[in-house]
C-alpha cells in the first residue's frame, strides 16, 4: 500500500476516469477526496470508505477554496492533486465565440492552475506532493475540430513544466498525463456511438479503442513515493497515435 499515509484529491470524480483514478488511489492505500458538480454516490459506492465526497464546482473560486480547506481539515493533509475534470465540446474553429473559449479555459486549464495554488501549502507543509494534470494526446496531432480543446491542453502541457521547476526543491512533484480518446460516457457523448472512437483506433499502433483502466498504471506511477526523480513530463497514453 504505498500512499497508505496520503491523502488525494480527483476532479471530475464522479464517471468516466476521474472515477477510475480515484479507485486506483484508494486501492493504493490512499485516502481520496472526490470534487465534482455531479452525483458521487457511484464512486463512493464502489470504493468505500477511503473515499469523501465534495460537491464542488472547480470553476468557482470561492467553492475551490472551500473544498480544499475542507479537506485539509477533514482529512488531515492533502498531499496529491489530480487535475483531471475537463471539458471538449467539438466546436468548429470559425464557429467559437469568446464565450465558448472563456468556458473551456476556465475548467480546462484555470482550475487545474488555481487549485494547485490552494492545495500548495498543505504539500509544502507535510514536506511531499504529486500534481497530476490531464492533457491529451490531440497536443501531438492537431485535430481540427476541436482547436480551442487542444490550445486548453497545451496550455497545461507549459503549466506542468513550469510548476515542476517552481516545486522540484519542495519535493514536489508535477506531471501531466495525455491519454488518447478514451472509452468513457462523455466521449460518447461528444464523437457519437463509434465514429470518433473508430478514427482514432485508424492512427493508433494498438488497434483498439482504451479503456479509464488503462490509465491507471501511468497515474500511479507518477504518484509512487519511488516517482521522486520525474517531473514535468508529459506521458504520452494515446496507444501509439502520435510518435515524437
Amino acid at each position: 500500500m504505498p500512499l497508505s499515509d496520503r491523502v488525494a484529491v480527483v476532479t471530475g470524480a464522479a464517471q468516466g476516469l476521474g472515477q477510475e483514478f480515484a479507485a486506483a488511489l484508494a486501492g493504493a492505500g490512499a485516502r481520496v477526496a472526490g470534487f465534482d458538480v455531479a452525483d458521487q454516490s457511484e464512486t463512493a459506492s464502489r470504493i468505500g470508505d477511503a473515499f469523501v465526497p465534495f460537491s464542488v464546482d472547480v470553476t468557482d473560486a470561492e467553492a475551490r477554496r472551500r473544498a480544499v480547506d475542507g479537506v485539509v481539515e477533514t482529512m488531515g493533509g492533502l498531499h496529491i492533486l489530480v487535475n483531471n475534470a475537463g471539458i471538449y465540446p467539438p466546436i468548429p474553429f470559425e464557429e467559437t465565440t469568446s464565450e465558448d473559449l472563456r468556458r473551456i479555459l476556465s475548467l480546462n486549464v484555470e482550475a487545474p492552475f488555481h487549485l494547485t495554488q490552494a492545495a500548495l501549502p498543505a504539500m509544502r507543509a507535510g514536506g511531499w506532493g504529486r500534481v497530476v494534470n490531464l492533457a491529451s494526446g490531440a497536443v501531438f496531432v492537431g485535430p481540427p475540430d476541436i482547436v480551442a480543446y487542444t490550445a486548453s491542453k497545451s496550455a497545461v502541457v507549459g503549466l506542468t513544466r513550469s510548476l515542476a521547476t517552481l516545486l522540484g526543491g519542495d519535493n514536489i512533484t508535477v506531471n501531466t498525463i495525455a491519454p488518447g480518446l478514451v472509452r468513457t460516457a462523455t466521449a460518447e457523448r461528444s464523437t457519437g456511438a463509434d465514429g470518433g472512437f473508430e478514427r482514432i483506433r485508424g492512427l493508433q499502433r494498438v488497434p483498439r479503442t482504451p479503456e479509464a483502466a488503462d490509465l491507471v498504471s501511468s497515474l500511479l506511477y507518477v504518484c509512487d513515493p519511488g516517482s521522486g526523480f520525474l517531473t514535468g513530463q508529459t506521458l504520452n497514453v494515446d496507444g501509439g497515435a502520435a510518435f515524437l
